[in-house]
C-alpha cells in the first residue's frame, strides 16, 4: 500500500512528519529514502519534534546513530549513507535496534533493507515539479504493523495528499 502526499517547503515537511509521528509505537520502524537534499534529515526533525523530543535534531552521517530520548517515545536516528556493504549495516545492529523502548528511523533505510525486519513504513522524498522547496513524498507500508494504520495514515497525510 502506498499514499502520496505533496509539500510546499521545508516547514510542510516537518509538519507532515509530525502527523506520521503521531502514529507511531514502540518498536516501530521508519525508512526515510531519497536523492541528497530532498529533505530526509527535515523530516527526522519534524518527526522527532512530535514526538516531543526537545533537543536539536542533525543528521548523524558521522556517528551513524543519535538516540534522542524523552518525549512520547525515544528515537534511534540512523544514517547510513556512509555505510560501504550491507554487512556493515549488519554489523551495526541495526535489526537489535529496532526495540519495543524506541522508534527507529533510517535515513537512506533502501539501501539497509535486506538486514532488517520486514515490517515498517517506507518515506520516499523526490524534488517536486513545481518551483522552490516543493517535495513529494510517498509513504509505503510493509509487514503487518502499518498496514493496521492504513486509515490513520490517510487521515494523517489528507493536509498534503495530492488528488
Amino acid at each position: 500500500m502506498s499514499l502520496a502526499a505533496t509539500t510546499a517547503g521545508v516547514d510542510q515537511t516537518r509538519a507532515l512528519a509530525g502527523a506520521v509521528s503521531g502514529l507511531v509505537h514502540a518498536g516501530d520502524l521508519v525508512l526515510l529514502a531519497g536523492d541528497l537534499g530532498t529533505g530526509k534529515t527535515a523530516f527526522a526533525q519534524g518527526f522527532a519534534a512530535g514526538l516531543g523530543v526537545d533537543e536539536a535534531v542533525t543528521s548523524p552521517t558521522f556517528t551513524l546513530v543519535r538516540t534522542y530520548p524523552g518525549g512520547r517515545l525515544a528515537v534511534n536516528h540512523v544514517d547510513v549513507y556512509r555505510l560501504e556493504r550491507l554487512q556493515e549495516a549488519v554489523d551495526l545492529g541495526l535489526a537489535e535496534m529496532v526495540d519495543d523502548d524506541a522508534v527507529t528511523l533510517i535515513e537512506w533505510g533502501d539501501v539497509v533493507v535486506p538486514a532488517l525486519p520486514a515490517d515498517f513504513l517506507e518515506i520516499r522524498l523526490a524534488y517536486g515539479e513545481g518551483a522552490g522547496d516543493e517535495r513529494r513524498l510517498t509513504l509505503r507500508t510493509v509487514g503487518r504493523r502499518w498496514a493496521a494504520r492504513r486509515r490513520s495514515l490517510e487521515a494523517a497525510l489528507a493536509p498534503w495528499t495530492v488528488a
